[in-house]
């Protein structure tokens, strides 16, 4: 939450600055993004592994550059780009918190037997009947 609101603001901050120099802007965002990289590559050697701070600093300032000159400047695609806000957007939304434990061998067992001694009942009847006894699965 609160580095979705940092990014917000510093995006929109960059975005001013951009438009207050709109033609001095494009050699100035050019600039702090060589130098960002500078800096990410003199902290590391050999692969370049962006933290998720530079991230979103690289994403931020790809939103104020002409994309005619991204070649030029960024060492990151706009796929790349992408694939970090899909690996962003996995990594928060992946549901683990509402799976449940999963189903115990004996209720399995149970919901089995059930299905055969009463071949008329469908999968919601046994179900409810489970629910009933205390079991809450899903089929």
């Amino acid at each position: 939450m609160l580095l979705s609101i940092t990014y917000t603001v510093v995006r929109s901050l960059l975005g001013a600055v951009v438009l207050i120099l709109r033609r001095r802007g494009s050699k100035d965002v050019e600039l702090l993004v060589l130098r960002h990289e500078n800096a990410v590559l003199r902290r590391q050697a050999g692969t370049v592994r962006h933290t998720t701070v530079d991230r979103l600093w690289l994403a931020a300032l790809s939103r104020l550059f002409p994309r005619r000159r991204w070649a030029h400047v960024f060492a990151v695609t706009p796929a790349t780009l992408l694939t970090w806000h899909r690996k962003l957007v996995a990594r928060k939304w992946d549901y683990s918190l509402r799976r449940g434990p999963p189903t115990v061998a004996a209720i399995r067992e149970l919901a089995v037997r059930m299905a055969k001694e009463n071949p008329r009942w469908g999968h919601r009847r046994i179900q409810g009947e489970l629910v009933r006894l205390g079991h809450h699965i899903a089929l």
